[in-house]
């Protein structure tokens, strides 16, 4: 990898990204690689400070992170399923920068339950989360993407939407249908908005990043030593986001991929990030 850097004139100078889910984990990685090629990032999450969450990183942290390696770059917090945050983290995105050109749904909250003791509140919660709330994010950007006259929407999925098959795994009973089906519920959604908005020059991508370990995965023990060959480097899939991001958007849209064949197919290598 080479030295991690920001680039101000890079290949997304002068472009607003709002990342979502960026306190930790891949969230904050893509908000780096974003701000990396010259974006002005709005970095977002529920954690501002380190004492309101139990798991290790802030949008605070992320922003600091990005300005101290010379780029640009403001927190605004907003719990994705409330719809009055959703609409007040665009506005101060518009305020602070401009019209969104890039949106990146990542953010996430799972409960790994079976389905015959899954709570409705915690199911209505998930679908919140990740289904109705980055609907609502994506039609809160389009006027400002449609008058800029290109834009990117970009959710970040999981293996998780793929239906599961005999011989089922071990561990398959601890329930992860309600997860796989909200992923599954914004594949759709992403391959049938692209139809929608493409004369538009709106590009709008799903992508799973496999295996990652990061705070997230490591508390739910979806990563371990018996899987470690099947992890990607949290790298990849900022690298595979800001690719999808600097594309035109004609030219890459309405695609579900999986980290590594989508890494191999454009031919892109993870960089070091700042």
């Amino acid at each position: 990898m080479s030295e991690p850097k920001v680039n101000p004139n890079g290949a997304l100078a002068g472009r607003v990204a709002v990342v979502t889910g960026a306190s930790r984990g891949i969230g904050e990685a893509i908000a780096r690689r974003l701000a990396m090629e010259g974006a002005k990032v709005v970095v977002s999450a529920r954690t501002v400070e380190q004492s309101e969450h139990p798991l290790p990183g802030t949008i605070t942290d992320t922003v600091n992170r990005i300005k101290a390696a010379g780029g640009e770059a403001i927190a605004v917090r907003a719990d994705v399923s409330r719809a009055e945050d959703r609409e007040q983290l665009i506005k101060a995105a518009e305020a602070a920068y401009g019209p969104v050109d890039i949106l990146v749904n990542n953010a996430a909250v799972t409960y790994y339950i079976p389905i015959t003791q899954f709570p409705e509140k915690r199911e209505k919660l998930m679908f919140e989360v990740q289904v109705h709330g980055p609907v609502h994010l994506s039609q809160l950007v389009y006027d400002g993407m449609k008058t800029k006259g290109r834009g990117h929407v970009i959710y970040i999925s999981s293996g998780a939407a793929r239906h599961p098959r005999q011989p089922y795994p071990p561990g398959a009973a601890r329930g992860g249908t309600v997860y796989g089906m909200c992923k599954a519920a914004m594949e759709r959604f992403s391959t049938g908005y692209a139809s929608e908005v493409f004369e538009d020059n709106i590009a709008v991508n799903a992508i799973s990043p496999g295996l990652v370990a990061t705070p997230g995965t490591v508390l739910h023990r979806l990563v371990n030593e018996q899987n470690k060959a099947m992890q990607s480097p949290i790298e990849a899939i900022a690298e595979a986001v800001c690719f999808i991001a600097r594309s035109e958007p004609k030219q890459v849209t309405g695609r579900v991929d999986q980290i590594q064949e989508f890494m191999k197919e454009f031919n892109l290598e993870p960089v070091e990030l700042i």
